[in-house]
């Protein structure tokens, strides 16, 4: 079973909802969330931070697009095991939370993104985060990953694109 982290963005990408990617990353992030439903497991924090996010940039209630099916699917599964693994992420003073690793190329991290990050952490088996189209997780992932964190880029070309475009790089 596939254990995953899903960034905000995955959601929004696979709604439609950032005009830049390309067809190919809008179908591949919608295919994510449908593999994470029919087959895999979602790990959220216990705090709702996660699924708040979700919340407010989408509409579960209605449930038209895939990201909004998979919002209103990890609402009505959060407390199902089977499908959702939930983790305590405790407060930190400098880092954001206490599972955020300890990492001075961490340091400019997302403070947004960084619930993401400290629930993978937290999380036993340090599960992959599946991440869409923010550019900026190019450079992360480096150092995450020497502290065992995966990072799952649906769309390497529009990601590369987009790095390019930002940082010239």
């Amino acid at each position: 079973m596939n254990v995953t982290v899903v960034d905000t963005n995955v959601i929004l990408v696979a709604n439609g909802q950032h005009a830049d990617v390309s067809p190919a990353c809008v179908t591949a992030c919608a295919l994510a969330l449908q593999s994470v439903m029919n087959s895999g497991k979602l790990v959220l924090d216990d705090g709702f931070r996660i699924l708040l996010e979700y919340q407010n940039r989408t509409q579960p209630k209605k449930g038209n697009r895939p990201g909004d099916a998979f919002v209103k699917w990890a609402l009505n599964n959060q407390r199902t095991r089977k499908h959702v693994d939930q983790v305590t992420l405790l407060e930190h003073d400098e880092r954001g939370f206490e599972s955020f690793p300890d990492d001075k190329e961490l340091m400019k991290f997302d403070a947004s993104d960084r619930k993401f990050v400290a629930t993978s952490s937290a999380h036993p088996d340090k599960p992959s985060i599946a991440q869409a189209a923010d550019s900026k997780w190019l450079d992360w992932a480096p150092a995450l990953k020497r502290h065992g964190i995966e990072v799952t880029f649906l769309c390497q070309a529009d990601i590369q694109r987009f790095h390019k475009n930002k940082f010239g790089v």
